[in-house]
């Protein structure tokens, strides 16, 4: 709140708020404009046929997209179009190495991989869009619970609203990136918070009211409350924590001026990996379901329906926790090279004390980053398993305003923009202080 306070008295940042929250709303008011060639009424009898929150492909891109996505609206595929192409590019980095070279030129090869990022986006979107109103025509977006919301399935109207659905994820994608640029905090991130918070509290509030005032349970909405508020604040410790390894440089003549001899250390967090983990198992876990509705009354599908589409069956359970560990510790080797960070400390004379330089200290950090992989392996499965936990022992039927993805993002969102906020915020307080003590000797 400090933070806050201190933000709005500043010109510049007060500013920079106010454009954040203008792209904010008209991000939200696109939300709700629905595609030419959708029955509205008909999108809105669908909704009411469904409830609680999916973590699975079609929920998560529905939670990215504020409710967009399952409205059928202009702005249906959010930023999971971008999200999913970030996530690509970089995993590519890995097989092109035309991809790791311009990772390593700097500021010049990020700007290339982001524009190829932006490509792949535009690309992914007209997939989405396809698969999405495909999905809605055959009525398997609402679990064929209602008739298709899409009543021309011609292929001209579905051209168009494909390009209408890739031209919104193009505004969403510039939008983020002016928000990065001339806003407070990461500009994804902020669209995806807000679309998150835009559905957590009418769904956490419908715990304890209930759909029509009567059967609420305001004990299971006070125990859903405590333990969320409870898991944020585990969320917000164990993000901020961090494995702190000495580095120490030694000194070195360059001409007539001693560089080095300084002490400082290398932070490696213990979640490296962030919220990639449960996102891939939940995307993945849910393609058979996907399958599956197109040809339900088949055997194979039938199992697929009972066991992997519902989030608490035993083995969706399971097969979920051994992903989440598995691309706990893929992910992180991909983003983390313990080779690269030896060469790197190496070239500049550092050293790890009482480790050799070289292989030895590429050796030592493996060593470590295996142990912290383990303990943020664990973490992952107690955060993304916590909403598995709560909807079988208060038997609230799926009905949970968050998921273990959800947790992770607005923990993770909400710590990263307050860390900006305040670093920004600090560093007009000392551009104030420098202008005026120019002023002061000045004499003005």
């Amino acid at each position: 709140m400090r933070t806050l306070i201190q933000a709005f008295r500043t010109k510049e940042l007060r500013n920079k708020i106010l454009f954040t929250l203008a792209m904010i709303i008209i991000y939200r008011i696109g939300s709700f404009i629905p595609t030419p060639g959708v029955n509205y009424k008909m999108v809105h009898e669908c909704i009411t046929t469904l409830s609680g929150s999916q973590e699975n492909f079609i929920g998560l891109v529905n939670l990215f997209s504020g409710g967009a996505m399952i409205q059928l609206s202009i702005f249906a595929l959010g930023v999971m179009p971008y999200i999913t192409a970030s996530i690509v590019v970089q995993l590519l980095r890995v097989v092109i190495p035309r991809f790791e070279a311009l990772h390593k030129e700097g500021q010049s090869g990020e700007a290339k991989l982001t524009q190829y990022t932006r490509y792949l986006t535009i690309g992914l979107a007209v997939l989405q869009s396809t698969t999405i109103l495909v999905t809605a025509r055959s009525g398997a977006l609402f679990n064929n619970l209602c008739s298709s919301p899409i009543p021309d399935g011609s292929v001209w109207n579905l051209t168009v609203m494909v390009l209408i659905m890739t031209g919104g994820t193009g505004l969403i994608m510039w939008m983020a990136e002016l928000i990065t640029d001339k806003g407070i905090g990461q500009g994804m991130s902020i669209l995806i918070f807000m679309s998150i918070c835009s559905g957590f509290l009418p769904q956490l509030w419908e715990i304890g009211w209930g759909t029509n005032g009567t059967d609420g349970d305001w004990m299971k909405f006070g125990i859903v409350t405590g333990v969320l508020v409870v898991i944020l604040i585990f969320v917000d410790f164990v993000e901020l924590c961090q494995r702190r390894i000495p580095v120490q440089y030694t000194r070195r003549m360059i001409g007539r001026k001693m560089y080095g001899g300084s002490s400082t250390y290398l932070p490696l967090k213990i979640n490296m990996s962030g919220v990639i983990p449960p996102i891939f198992a939940s995307s993945i876990l849910a393609i058979p379901t996907l399958i599956a509705q197109f040809d339900s009354s088949a055997n194979w599908a039938t199992w697929i329906n009972n066991n992997l589409a519902n989030t608490t069956s035993v083995w969706y359970i399971v097969l979920y926790a051994l992903m989440i560990v598995f691309f706990c510790f893929f992910y992180t080797s991909i983003t983390f090279n313990p080779d690269e960070t030896a060469d790197n400390m190496k070239e500049y004379g550092g050293f790890i004390p009482g480790i050799r330089a070289g292989n030895a200290t590429s050796r030592y950090l493996s060593y470590v980053m295996n142990r912290l992989n383990t303990v943020g392996a664990v973490y992952l499965l107690f955060v993304a398993l916590i909403p598995t936990v709560l909807i079988m022992a208060l038997n609230l039927n799926a009905k949970l305003p968050f998921g273990g993805t959800t947790i992770l993002i607005i923990a993770g969102v909400g710590l990263d923009t307050l860390r900006q906020a305040k670093a920004q915020t600090e560093q007009f307080q000392y551009t104030g202080f420098l202008l005026e003590d120019i002023d002061h000797k000045e004499g003005k």
